[in-house]
């Protein structure tokens, strides 16, 4: 306990500042961990990456794969062919990242494994709860 005392006191010293909440804001929107998914098996070209995003407008592909490359997670090599031909792969620290990617989903099995009938339970129940008081 008294390790995690520690780093929130960390946390909350640092603000907005802290390291954790810098890379976390870097990668926890809707599409960049897509993204990094779908690269972890090697080099994409765009076309392949936006046709498995799926669900996303070209324009948010785009920025998505800018602000890697702004990031340094993925670089961005253009060929010399007509029409020229682009291709997005993870950089070392991108590949890093998926460890962490892997250990997080990991945790969402287990979580959800271990806790959604819970869940579910308690969400009847509610109903339940909410339909007597009608």
């Amino acid at each position: 306990m008294e390790t995690s005392r520690i780093i929130t006191q960390q946390i909350d010293n640092e603000g907005p500042m802290c390291p954790s909440f810098q890379a976390l804001d870097m990668v926890m929107d809707k599409w960049t961990p897509k993204v990094l998914f779908l690269l972890q098996d090697g080099p994409l070209r765009y076309m392949q990456l936006k046709r498995q995003v799926g669900g996303s407008t070209q324009k948010m592909v785009t920025q998505t794969l800018r602000k890697l490359e702004k990031e340094r997670l993925v670089t961005r090599t253009v060929y010399p062919t007509s029409p020229p031909t682009v291709e997005y792969t993870l950089t070392p620290p991108g590949e890093m990242l998926q460890a962490a990617f892997q250990e997080l989903l990991q945790w969402a099995r287990v979580y959800t494994a271990q806790f959604q009938p819970m869940r579910e339970s308690d969400a009847l129940a509610d109903e339940e709860e909410d339909f007597h008081k009608k």
